[in-house]
C-alpha cells in the first residue's frame, strides 16, 4: 500500500467522513473505492473510444438492418 497526501475543501471532507462512517467504512477505504470506480470509468471510456474509432458506419448500419423490428418483450416494456 501506498499513502498519498491530497487537500479537500472541508465541507466535502466532513462528507464524505459521514458517508463512510454510515456505510461502515473508514476514509480510506472510501477513497480507495472511489478512485478505483473513476479509474475503472476512465479506462472503460478509453476502450469504448479506441473501439468506436476502429468501427465502421457501413457495417453498423448493416447490422442494425438485420434487427428485426419487433415491438420489446414483456419483460423489456417499461411503464
Amino acid at each position: 500500500m501506498s499513502t498519498v497526501t491530497i487537500q479537500l475543501p472541508e465541507s466535502l471532507k466532513k462528507s464524505i467522513e459521514s458517508i463512510a462512517a454510515k456505510e461502515g467504512y473508514s476514509v480510506s477505504q472510501f477513497l480507495a473505492s472511489a478512485a478505483g470506480e473513476k479509474l475503472a470509468v476512465v479506462l472503460t471510456m478509453d476502450y469504448l473510444r479506441r473501439e468506436g474509432s476502429a468501427g465502421r458506419r457501413e457495417d453498423f448500419e448493416k447490422y442494425l438492418a438485420a434487427v428485426p423490428n419487433a415491438a420489446p418483450s414483456e419483460s423489456d416494456r417499461v411503464d
